[in-house]
């Protein structure tokens, strides 16, 4: 039997590729004979360039400027004329120096400077997966680490950072790297968010980078002023821009990508599952496995595991998802064509041990899921509450 292994990112905990193989530990130790397809995936953000590499990308680094203005060594991905850049491994949180949230001074120009590595390897076809931001700039940063410059009333440029727009006074893109205009951008983002307002970038997300109340009504304002200058350079359609869906996704790098690149938005688990091929390695595949640290009402919008839910159904394979925790009523699952789910805190409640666990609880879910393969009637042996019981189930996977 072919099982198709597509889990996400169990974010704080393992890697999308560390989750695939220990699910695969399991079900080999378990079932020698299944053959096993692994496609680690992302959404878009954190994880996109390592699902990229997974599926025969080669990894290029470079040093950049990291959310807090120091240096730091980020990865992309290649394949001929394609490049993978992930805002996450210049500009995310994660790579904030200590972990201290700096919401309003934290910039996107070391994204922009990711994408000039890629164009000096010769790619002309830009994938940018955002997702995972420390800054609420609206992609001024990343608009400077490309070659624009911001300056205020007095010709000066702008230090980093959203707080500093609200002095912007003009735009010059005159030095924007030439290349962008023969080469294709694709926005890989999930999130549906305007630039401004109370849906806007700095209202939702601004609080997860640390912005308190009053930050935020500033960073609003800030990045309202932006749109403002830029309209003045760019024109009308710059302020269509900063209400598009996606325009406030990674603290409004959305809109300098849409409104200045000429970006292409794509649903993120779509443009991953194209990267990766998966959608023509499920041929044959009787389940597929897919999951991520936390299925959740966000899960249902457009993250990898229904995305893959999606693609399976359409392979006429059935899926099971593997979380470490789970939030989602059967009936979600069902609907979202999960037929059933293995939660890892079942195995251990502690959240702290069962994330320091995941690898050794995911051989033992890999394991169970096996025993369901190998004798269709094998519901006592799975880990959690959301069990295969319904006969229709069984039957379709035993002896397949």
């Amino acid at each position: 039997m072919k099982v198709v292994l597509a889990p996400d990112k169990f974010k704080g905990s393992l890697p999308a590729p560390e989750v695939a193989a220990a699910l695969e530990r399991g079900l080999l130790a378990a079932a020698p004979d299944l053959e096993i397809v692994k496609v680690p995936v992302a959404d878009g953000g954190e994880g996109t360039v390592e699902a990229a590499i997974s599926a025969g990308y080669r990894r290029h680094r470079a040093i950049v400027t990291g959310p807090t203005g120091r240096p730091l060594e980020a990865a992309f991905a290649v394949d001929g004329l394609r490049a993978v850049v992930e805002l996450a491994a210049a500009s995310g949180l994660d790579v904030l120096p200590g972990g201290r949230l700096e919401p309003l001074a934290a910039t996107s120009r070391g994204t922009g400077e990711l994408i000039r590595a890629a164009l000096d390897t010769g790619c002309t076809e830009i994938v940018l997966g955002v997702g995972g931001s420390a800054c609420t700039d609206g992609g001024a940063g990343l608009l400077q680490g490309l070659g624009a410059r911001l300056l205020d009333d007095g010709g000066a440029d702008l230090p980093h950072g959203g707080e500093a727009l609200v002095r912007l006074a003009a735009v010059d893109l005159s030095g924007l790297d030439g290349r962008l205009d023969r080469a294709s951008i694709v926005l890989a983002s999930d999130v549906d968010n305007p630039l401004l307002g109370s849906d806007g970038a700095a209202a939702v997300f601004g609080p997860q980078k640390g912005a308190s109340p009053e930050q935020v009504e500033l960073l609003d304002a800030a990045l309202g002023r932006f749109v403002q200058v830029l309209a003045g350079e760019l024109g009308p359609g710059t302020r269509a821009a900063a209400v598009f869906p996606g325009a406030g996704a990674a603290g409004g790098v959305g809109f300098a990508a849409l409104a200045v690149l000429n970006a292409r938005r794509e649903r993120g688990i779509d443009v991953v599952m194209g990267l990766t091929g998966l959608r023509r390695k499920l041929d044959g595949a009787r389940l597929v496995v897919t999951g991520e640290g936390s299925l959740d009402t966000q899960s249902l919008e457009g993250k990898a595991p229904v995305g893959v839910a999606e693609a399976a159904a359409a392979a006429g394979a059935q899926v099971f998802a593997v979380c470490g925790r789970n939030l989602l009523t059967e009936d979600r699952l069902r609907a979202a064509g999960i037929s059933a789910t293995f939660e890892l805190l079942e195995l251990e409640p502690d959240v702290q041990r069962c994330m320091a666990s995941a690898p050794e609880l995911l051989e033992q879910t890999g394991a169970a899921i096996a025993a369901i393969l190998k004798e269709g009637t094998a519901a006592a042996a799975l880990p959690g509450k959301r069990r295969p019981a319904e006969a229709g189930l069984l039957s379709t996977m035993k002896g397949a």
